[in-house]
């Protein structure tokens, strides 16, 4: 006879799996490292140093705001590394080392912990970080460099030290192509923030994250794909539909948003068709800030805008109940 009093019945669904949020996290980590291999190899090891310092600024100021608040340890489920680490791959390498640590603060403290820690933010830590640097220091925020110039390790970098350089979107607000070429695009050789730069890198981690099924592809591909469209459509500069689609897709943070910023469990939707429809409209609202905003890039802030969306998404996705049918209150 079995001891039904030992029995422990709970709530459906009764899914068991190896997964925690610890390994997912260390999964999104070895995504992200062939984005950074590629960084340290365009803009040198000052790329590796931000990112370090930036990776422990986020799990310093998790690990005070529990302390402080005499809350049980969050470190090492490893979210912090990943905001730290997306956090750097938004900054130029020319920012100062102590911009991106307050924006770790930010980050880490305003927009995660406040609203109770993993899994109740209702927007992205590292997009939210990277919008409040933008907002105080935006020169900072926007001054790049060439690949290959050399750049102290440790200091501040100086005017002689920075070799600035306008970034393909940059030329492309303009109406011109950007005088890279697609090869360099594709591999990294140009200027941008941190991470931005490679979409083979990019695209590489973001297939190991599918197939280790930590991401579904419905996002990456409706937001990737919606860009695509409308810039293929609708080029700017009387520039050739093909070669300004292409120079669209390959520049900016597109591909690092949409593998690892739009991605994340959190703050997106739920259900398969929330997903398309949030990817479609971050590439909307992409296309519309790059063509008629005042800034080049609107990777960034397409992404927290539908954030602040994802709860009427997933309301007006979810799966009807079996057997439930609609009264006509509900139905209107």
């Amino acid at each position: 006879m079995y001891d039904l009093s030992k029995v422990v019945v709970t709530s459906s669904p009764h899914i068991k799996a190896a997964d925690d949020t610890r390994s997912l996290m260390a999964d999104v980590c070895l995504a992200l490292l062939p984005a950074l291999v590629v960084a340290v190899i365009t803009f040198g090891a000052r790329a590796l140093v931000i990112t370090v310092a930036t990776v422990i600024s986020c799990v310093f100021f998790e690990w005070l705001y529990n302390k402080l608040l005499h809350q049980p340890g969050t470190t090492g489920d490893l979210s912090a590394v990943v905001t730290g680490i997306l956090l750097a791959f938004n900054v130029p390498v020319s920012a100062p080392i102590w911009m991106p640590v307050i924006g770790g603060a930010f980050s880490v403290i305003i927009v995660k912990m406040l609203f109770g820690g993993i899994g109740k933010n209702f927007m992205n830590p590292a997009l939210a970080g990277r919008a409040f640097m933008m907002a105080s220091w935006p020169a900072l925020m926007t001054t790049w460099t060439r690949a290959g110039a050399e750049l102290p390790l440790f200091g501040n970098v100086t005017v002689t030290d920075a070799i600035s350089t306008a970034t393909p979107l940059a030329q492309l607000k303009n109406g011109a192509l950007p005088d890279a070429n697609f090869l360099d695009l594709f591999l990294g050789q140009t200027g941008g923030v941190i991470g931005e730069t490679s979409a083979l890198a990019l695209i590489i981690g973001g297939a190991y994250l599918v197939w280790r099924k930590v991401i579904s592809i419905n996002i990456p591909a409706a937001y990737i794909l919606t860009v695509a469209v409308l810039t293929f459509i609708f080029p700017l500069g009387g520039q050739g539909h093909f070669e300004w689609m292409l120079s669209q897709v390959l520049s900016g943070g597109l591909m690092l948003g949409a593998i690892f910023m739009a991605t994340d469990y959190v703050t997106s939707p739920v259900t398969p068709k929330g997903q398309i429809i949030f990817g479609v409209g971050c590439g909307l609202l992409t296309v519309f800030i790059r063509y008629f905003g005042g800034l080049p890039e609107g990777v960034s802030y397409s992404i927290l805008l539908m954030n602040t969306l994802v709860w009427v998404i997933d309301k007006k996705t979810h799966p009807r109940k079996f057997g439930y049918a609609l009264d006509k209150k509900e139905a209107k």
